[in-house]
């Protein structure tokens, strides 16, 4: 039998002794313990320090529960929630009802947020009510935190991110996201239908409730690992994208042109995601990232000569 739930105090009976703060922060969390730390710390130490740190412990075996007990004992701002294991979506959508901030800012357990990500976003949301969410450029990083590249698929301005969405394009970083508390709640959150793609669906959704934006700060480094969701779930998340975008176009009056049928899900093999990240990091002017992942493929394959031509490619790339 499943060990029962566990929760610090709903938003209900607190409100009343404690003055509710500008931002939720919420964080799901399950078997994270790997980069768990560097995640919580890069969140306490923001220099806009009014905020509640909802924290789901969804299911966790690996030690999570433990460093996540620790945390919340030293810090009075994250509220810490244990649950048998419900899934991602299902998660999120119990941190938004115990949410008490204006704002809600979207965290993953795996990256890094800047210390003045917070500021800059609740800047932005402030100065810009017509808007109901903001999110930023972020650096890519790779299992290491050692830097890959800017996000290239970024876009900025509603327009563009609202188009880029419904042809199952990436212009949103779900962990770099700020949006309306206020406005998640009348739409209902999170589409429990989704265990994948739920933030491409809440996205196009919030496109119609107000605009979106993107910030040109890297306020965020994300980072690409195995274990990820995008690595492990690729080729499954595809048929979930396609149905949602068809969704899109459905309540915009618009029929999905045929060619976004094509499925867009890959698997993804260690050798050649260690030459995308070289290519990456190379043009991107990380040079040290670059080389480790020439040193890999040629340890990988040291008898392939394309794997050594790598390291000559890092000689001529001055």
């Amino acid at each position: 039998m499943p060990a029962p739930a566990t929760t610090s105090p709903p938003a209900s009976s607190r409100a009343a002794a404690v003055a509710a703060p500008a931002i939720s922060v919420l964080m799901a969390v399950y078997n994270g313990h790997q980069y768990l730390s560097a995640a919580i710390d890069s969140i306490l130490a923001q220099t806009f320090a009014d905020f509640e740190f909802i924290v789901i412990d969804d299911g966790s075996t690996d030690g999570s529960t433990d460093v996540l007990a620790d945390y919340a004992h030293r810090d009075p701002r994250i509220r810490l929630i244990v649950q048998p294991n419900a899934g991602l979506t299902k998660s999120l959508n119990r941190g938004i009802a115990e949410a008490r901030g204006r704002y809600l800012a979207r965290m993953d357990s795996d990256d890094i947020a800047m210390p003045t990500r917070f500021v800059r976003q609740l800047e932005f949301m402030e100065s810009h009510p017509d808007h109901v969410m903001v999110g930023s450029q972020v650096l890519l990083i790779d299992p290491d935190g050692d830097p890959v590249c800017d996000k290239a698929q970024t876009q900025y301005g509603h327009d563009a991110i609202e188009t880029a969405l419904l042809e199952k394009g990436w212009p949103l970083i779900h962990p770099a996201v700020m949006i309306r508390t206020q406005t998640l709640r009348e739409m209902g959150g999170y589409n429990e239908a989704y265990r994948t793609n739920q933030d491409h669906d809440l996205f196009l959704r919030l496109c119609q409730r107000g605009k979106v934006e993107n910030l040109r700060d890297v306020l965020l480094h994300y980072r690409q690992h195995f274990s990820s969701v995008v690595f492990t779930t690729g080729i499954k998340q595809s048929d979930v994208l396609i149905a949602i975008v068809r969704d899109a176009w459905k309540q915009r009056g618009k029929t999905m042109p045929s060619e976004l049928e094509a499925p867009t899900g890959s698997t993804y093999e260690p050798t050649a995601q260690y030459q995308e990240w070289f290519w990456k990091a190379l043009r991107a002017g990380h040079r040290k990232t670059a080389r480790k992942y020439a040193w890999r493929m040629i340890r990988q394959q040291p008898l392939r000569l394309a794997s050594w031509k790598l390291l000559g490619h890092l000689s001529l790339k001055r």
